[in-house]
């Protein structure tokens, strides 16, 4: 069974300007999960006859706790209407999962991808990323080109065994360091990353590096004790 979680706060242009453009008829369930919303997001979608959970615990790692836990699905794609992410790569992502990887990641780096800052004469996050990424393939023997990456589908089972039990932005880092040190399976897509639609990105630049840092010792000095 194929569930599709899409992740909101404040994010009612983007929502209007991709609703159309989301491939409901590629899952079987859709859940929005909503962080707190004033600007008419959630109300935007109950009207469209999508059912809306409201979010108790702040941050993006408790909202995939939620989804995982308002869905029934097996197969579980996490997507988000700020116009950054394609929606025409949500099918690619499930049949991937149901092909038998664990973890399917819609990659911002890979030969035929953009990144947002494609384009730009500093693109400091995209550098910030792919440091990331290549601590982790260095560290647990990966080949991943996007860890950091919020698009993304995995298994319920392998997001059980993973276990990020983290609120905030980290988790999806979390989730390809622990997948890498599972050995699970997993397989990457280019995706073309767009511009935003309304809003600025929740994330501030620098207390998000320092948290990724943090996490990044934290897993180094775990092992496999998240089990």
């Amino acid at each position: 069974m194929r569930s599709l979680v899409i992740l909101t706060y404040n994010e009612i242009k983007g929502s209007r300007a991709l609703f159309d453009k989301i491939p409901f008829s590629a899952c079987d369930e859709c859940v929005v999960v909503d962080g707190g919303s004033i600007d008419g997001t959630a109300e935007f979608y109950r009207t469209e006859g999508i059912r809306v959970v409201d979010q108790q615990d702040r941050g993006r790692g408790a909202a995939f706790w939620v989804g995982l836990r308002e869905t029934r699905g097996d197969c579980i794609v996490v997507f988000s209407p700020d116009g950054n992410e394609d929606p025409a790569d949500i099918p690619k992502l499930f049949a991937l999962l149901e092909e038998g990887f664990d973890m399917a990641i819609a990659s911002r780096f890979m030969p035929g991808s953009r990144n947002e800052e494609d384009d730009s004469l500093l693109p400091l996050r995209k550098w910030v990323n792919m440091m990331f990424s290549w601590c982790a393939n260095v560290l647990w023997q990966g080949k991943v080109t996007d860890s950091i990456n919020g698009f993304r589908g995995f298994h319920r089972e392998a997001f059980l065994r993973m276990n990020p039990k983290v609120n905030g932005f980290v988790i999806e880092y979390i989730m390809t360091i622990r997948a890498l040190k599972l050995r699970l399976k997993i397989k990457e897509i280019p995706t073309i990353e767009g511009s935003r639609i309304g809003g600025k990105s929740k994330a501030r630049s620098f207390p998000t590096g320092i948290e990724f840092l943090r996490n990044l010792f934290h897993e180094i000095r775990v092992g496999k004790s998240f089990e």
